[in-house]
């Protein structure tokens, strides 16, 4: 088909309109690459070193983590329940879990924390002797603050987890040697994240408690209580942390009921044990502790009844 002729005055078009294109904002730009990121990466396990940690007052902590390449920038936020916070310090090698995203204010791609891991039990050692140093230089373990036990207890509080063996342990001895002595429960977790602060917030409680009774108040009936137990069983360095952790141990020395400390097996030793009233080997060790008046004098009288009998040839 042969093609239209154009005229003479047909010279197209002298201004052809601008190509098509998408032009971006930096906002914009950096939305689509923190939606990539978040998207194509999310939450990833990073090992590094920690430099310029600083804390704010809000809670928050920031810091860089680095190797001998590279760095990236991390933020910890205060809600953040992780294991070792208060240990963070720069230099110290850790494992480390964060969500990758952009802080768009910035342009700046970072980790937000969600769990921390120290590396090698020679940083969790180290950390052990500063703390231990730290509150002994303050008295803490003196031996004029450590306060006796009652010799007949009637209630004491317990401090462990619901499931954990250690409370088996002390329920059996208690039944065994003084079944009338009442213990009351404060459940919280006593290993990982957030342990420390939910031992911490425990003891409290049971001392709010004893407050409480001895102000007259009807929270409960039955005796005041008389003693703390800080309770669990054995394991690892890393599963027995959460009683090295300030929080815990400046809880223990605060309370205003004498403490038992019965952490781990009988090689296992916690900053807890230092400050506490009494350090027992195990929990069932600790148990036989709190019961030993009563059941001395059981024992005692039960020995003169039979003594008794024998001299009347019953």
């Amino acid at each position: 088909m042969p093609r239209a002729s154009k005229s003479q005055w047909d010279f197209g078009e002298l201004f052809p309109p601008e190509q098509t294109r998408r032009v971006l904002t930096v906002s914009e730009l950096t939305t689509q690459v923190k939606r990539l990121v978040e998207q194509h990466l999310g939450t990833v396990w990073v090992a590094g070193e920690i430099t310029n940690l600083r804390e704010q007052a809000s809670g928050h902590m920031y810091f860089t983590l680095k190797d001998a390449a590279t760095q990236v920038a991390c933020v910890l936020f205060r809600r953040e329940q992780v294991a070792h916070r208060s240990l963070l310090e720069d230099g110290q090698k850790v494992i480390l879990q964060g969500d990758v995203t952009v802080y768009e204010a910035r342009g700046q791609y970072q980790l937000i924390v969600r769990q921390l891991e120290m590396q090698g039990l020679g940083a969790l050692q180290a950390a052990f002797e500063k703390l231990k140093q730290k509150l002994a230089a303050e008295g803490l373990f003196a031996e004029e603050r450590k306060r006796p036990l009652p010799k007949y207890p009637q209630c004491v509080g317990v401090v462990t987890s619901s499931s954990a063996a250690a409370l088996q342990d002390v329920l059996h001895v208690v039944r065994r040697r003084n079944p009338a002595l009442r213990l009351i429960l404060a459940p919280c977790r006593v290993q990982g994240a957030g342990a420390a602060r939910e031992i911490a917030a425990a003891i409290g409680l049971l001392n709010e408690w004893h407050a409480a009774q001895g102000e007259g108040r009807d929270v409960a009936e039955g005796p005041p209580m008389d003693a703390i137990l800080v309770t669990r069983g054995g394991g690892s360095l890393e599963d027995l942390w959460a009683f090295n952790e300030e929080e815990v141990v400046r809880a223990i020395a605060g309370s205003a009921l004498p403490v038992v400390s019965a952490v781990g097996h009988e090689i296992d030793f916690t900053i807890s044990d230092f400050v506490a009233d009494v350090r027992a080997a195990t929990p069932s060790a600790a148990a036989e502790i709190l019961t030993e008046g009563v059941f001395a004098v059981t024992s005692l009288w039960r020995s003169s009844g039979r003594n008794f009998a024998r001299f009347w040839g019953a």
